[in-house]
Order: C-alpha cells, then structure tokens, then sequence
C-alpha cells in the first residue's frame, strides 16, 4: 500500500514537469513569412513628368522598382484560449509610400517613406460559442475585391483599380471582434480611427461591419461598410462607404469577381454639397494549364465631384494580365492595360489626353 501511495506521489508531481517539457518554446510557435516584389513599367503616353496618371502604386513610368519587400512575424490562433500577434514590416519604393498611414510612416504634411508598418496588432481567440476572434492594433482593411500584395494574397493583376486606389480605405488603426456563426455566415465589427489614420485626426470614431455568405462551396457574397467622419479637425461631416465583393468558381480552373462600391461625403465639395462616388469591377481568371494563366479586369469609376481624384470625370480600363508559375511561390506576369477618361486629365508631351496606355513587368516571390 506505501509503494504504491509513494508512487502515485512520483507520477503526480511528473505529471506537470512532462507536460511543461512537451510544451514548444515561445519561439516555436512564431512564424516568418516573407514577399518580394520587383517591376517595370512603361507609358505609351511618356508623359514628361514620368508619373502614370491615376495609378496606385505603379505610379512611376519607365522605371525598374522594387515595389515591396514584405516580413512578417506572427503567433496564430488556431484554439479557443490562444492568445497572439501579427506584424507586417514592408520597405520598397512603390507600395509604403502610398499604403503608409498618417501619424505612423507619413508625416504631417502627407509625406511617406520608402518603409510601413503596414499590419501590426495582438489577437485572442475567446472561448465563446464557434469562436470570438479579438484583434487590437493597425490592420488591413476588409474593403475591396483586390488586396495590398502580401505572402498570404496577392491580386491578380499587377497593377490596381481604380476603386481600390480612389473608393475604399487601405488600412485602419483600432479594434475588431470576428466570429463565424456557420460554416456558411461569418461577421465582423470595427471600432476604428478611420480610413488610413494609425493617430486620429478628429474626435469622431469610424464603425465599420461585414458580413460574408458563402452558400454554396463556389460561391461567397462579402458586404462590407462603415460610417465616421475622416476629415482633419471636422467630426461633423460623416463619410459613409458600402462595398459589394462577389466571387463565383464554376470550375477549378475559371474564377470571377465582381466588385460594387458606393460612397459619399457631406460637405466635402462646398458646405451645402455632398460629394460622390462610384464604381463597378468585374475580374476573369482562366487557368490554361497548371502553371499558366490568363486573367482579364474591366471597370468604371464615377468620381462626381472631384473629392477622391481631384477632378469630376468618369474613369474606365481594361487590363489583360498573363501569370507564369516556373517554381513554388514564384510568380511572374505582365500587365497591358487601357486607360480612359471623360476628361484630358492623362500626361502627354503634346497636352492632354483622355487616353493613356501603359505596360508593366512583375516578378514575385512568397515564402
């Protein structure tokens, strides 16, 4: 009877020490991952500048460019109870200049450097019905059919939309909460400083919310809006934005995309005068064989007031974009791409055009 008291007394206190000893350390569970993206790019226009007009982050003509060199460290949350991070270190000379938020990486004069801090915020999963996910920090946003370029997402298309650049927001600094309600309904909420501020800009909050439907395993439904004033020192003028993203996967190799956006400002062109905007996106993706496809983009953008491009006109392009996959995680693809405007707002030697053409060369790389 002792021997046997003495060695439940032995197993009882090994217990904990065997469990302390199969648990990984801290640096076990952190995950690098990593982006590289080069291009070059080309105007037909040669605008003597060397801007392409309207464009997002391929805005230099005639120019090989590292556009992002991305790193990111992260602790995930696959367990209710799990507690982690995520940080997203970008340097390049086309992407932080443009995606970088005002009180972090760009300056007070709207002045950004060549380096972001593009996501960096602390998660925890809640042990609450299917799963409470809580993030608190600076993230991307949930907006759009297209993505900022990242080793978990990239577009299709090398270059971006106009609703990507010109309608929706690019990140936001504040609090989320997530839950998946089914497998086939999932939601989120956002309490935010707004549209690209790490450091509001007024006394006004941003809400923002989601709702993703996936009713059948080919096809999702994402609608998505938020609401909160966003201009510096004026909490009264809300600015509200909705955005439709549907996808359809008919077979393993055809992909379409379809991107609806409305928005609108008060007082944004003259007190009394509401701005607005616009826009419709429709994307092809047709996979030719394992390694090569074809991918196709068409859109307009209503900019009515001149509040999102400076000038009121009515946008439009075509893009054709051919992908090559030689290796695992290597991408290599071209744009060509049709430009065009109700207004002569594109850069040319001999004045103003409604046109303007442009080609550009992409090679990435993702681990």
């Amino acid at each position: 009877m002792g021997v046997r008291l003495l060695l439940a007394a032995v197993l009882a206190f090994a217990a904990p020490l065997a469990s302390a000893a199969s648990a990984p350390a801290w640096y076990e569970t952190i995950t690098v991952n990593g982006l590289v993206s080069s291009s070059y790019s080309y105007n037909f226009n040669k605008p003597p500048s060397r801007l392409n007009g309207f464009r997002v982050f391929d805005f230099d003509d005639n120019s090989f460019k590292v556009d992002v060199a991305e790193l990111v460290l992260q602790k995930p949350t696959p367990r209710a109870g799990d507690a982690g991070f995520r940080v997203d270190v970008a340097a390049g000379g086309s992407i932080p200049r443009v995606s970088a938020a005002a009180g972090l990486f760009r300056d007070s004069g709207g002045i950004a450097q060549d380096i972001d801090l593009q996501q960096a915020y602390v998660g925890y999963l809640a042990n609450a019905g299917r799963g409470l996910r809580l993030d608190l920090g600076k993230f991307v946003t949930h907006f759009g059919y297209e993505v900022i370029d990242g080793y978990d997402g990239w577009n299709d298309n090398v270059t971006r939309s106009f609703l990507f650049g010109y309608a929706i927001p690019f990140t936001h600094t504040g609090i989320r909460a997530a839950y998946p309600f089914s497998d086939h309904v999932s939601s989120t909420v956002m309490v935010v400083n707004g549209w690209d501020d790490a450091t509001d800009n007024n006394r006004q909050k941003s809400v923002g919310a989601q709702l993703s439907l996936t009713p059948r395993p080919e096809w999702t439904l994402i609608f998505t809006g938020m609401y909160g004033a966003e201009r510096p020192d004026n909490s009264g003028d809300p600015r509200a934005v909705l955005d439709l993203v549907a996808m359809w996967k008919p077979t393993g190799r055809v992909a379409l995309g379809l991107n609806l956006d409305h928005g609108s400002e008060e007082n944004a062109v003259v007190p009394g005068e509401s701005a607005r905007w616009d826009g419709v996106a429709a994307y092809v993706r047709i996979g030719i064989t394992e390694r090569f496809s074809l991918v196709g983009r068409a859109e307009q953008f209503g900019d009515w007031d001149g509040a999102r491009t400076g000038s009121s006109q009515r946008l439009s392009e075509i893009t054709l974009t051919p992908e090559f996959r030689p290796a695992r995680g290597l991408v290599v693809r071209g744009d060509l791409r049709f430009d065009h405007s109700d207004q002569a707002v594109y850069e040319a030697p001999g004045g103003p055009k409604q046109d303007q053409t442009t080609a550009i060369a992409n090679v990435l790389f993702s681990f």
